[in-house]
């Protein structure tokens, strides 16, 4: 299988005083393309720390980070820019939405770094809308729609540049119960279309959507299972 994701021996220490921090101690993980992964871990186990250093806002301390044949970890920050541009399609708990902009301009901006000319930027971020099941909301503000309908356009910011993964960091944290299943249900299609994805959550409900859960403690891997269809899991370690 093709690995998207290869992390060797990933440390990353913080200097918080006098005293260093260890957020994540030596950590390994691969994940193949079009992989539903989530990763899971109580507050302090690294899980965000994990997150940042896959979705290259940062790097690590030690170790190294392959993201789709490219090792990452030790770019500055201009060229983590612009590979997280280019390879990683981000999907916020609170949309991070402009709300000046109407639903195609707000998919349109991750193509305006990407060097796209206007027309084209406009009819990709009307196909990455029509995908999510918006077409008939594209010339909404952000305020015009409802918090379900703003992850939508979120989601199609995130798959407009056709990214390596898609890095969804607690992505149903500010919907209702209902609508939470509309937007796992989303991802879950768009898995099965051939994305690669990366979930964030401490919702075990939540994470059961995916088909592979990470459990970080204490700065590494606790537990790698495999969910299957009856929603039981199988440890990998």
């Amino acid at each position: 299988m093709e690995q998207v994701i290869i992390i060797k021996d990933v440390k990353k220490i913080y200097q918080v005083g006098f005293q260093e921090v260890n957020a994540l101690a030596g950590l390994n993980l691969t994940i193949n393309k079009n992989e539903f992964v989530a990763i899971m871990g109580p507050s302090g186990s690294g899980k965000s720390t994990l997150m940042n250093i896959i979705g290259c806002l940062d790097t690590p301390s030690h170790g190294e980070y392959w993201l789709n044949g490219n090792d990452v970890s030790q770019l500055q920050d201009e060229a983590l820019a612009a590979i997280r541009n280019k390879e990683i399609g981000f999907i916020f708990q609170t949309f991070n939405l402009l709300s000046r902009y109407n639903a195609i301009e707000n998919v349109a901006v991750p193509l305006i770094y990407a060097g796209i000319n206007r027309p084209e930027r406009i009819e990709m971020a009307k196909a990455a809308l029509t995908q999510v099941g918006l077409h008939d909301r594209m010339d909404h503000k952000p305020n015009e729609m409802s918090g379900g309908q703003r992850q939508r356009v979120a989601i199609a910011r995130a798959l407009v540049n056709t990214p390596s993964i898609i890095l969804a960091d607690e992505p149903t944290g500010n919907l209702d119960s209902k609508t939470s299943v509309e937007i796992m249900r989303l991802l879950g299609d768009l898995h099965r279309k051939g994305n690669t994805i990366v979930l964030v959550t401490h919702e075990e409900e939540i994470a059961l959507n995916a088909k592979r859960i990470v459990r970080l403690r204490d700065g590494i891997i606790e537990i790698d299972e495999v969910v299957d269809r009856y929603n039981k899991v199988k440890n990998l370690t």
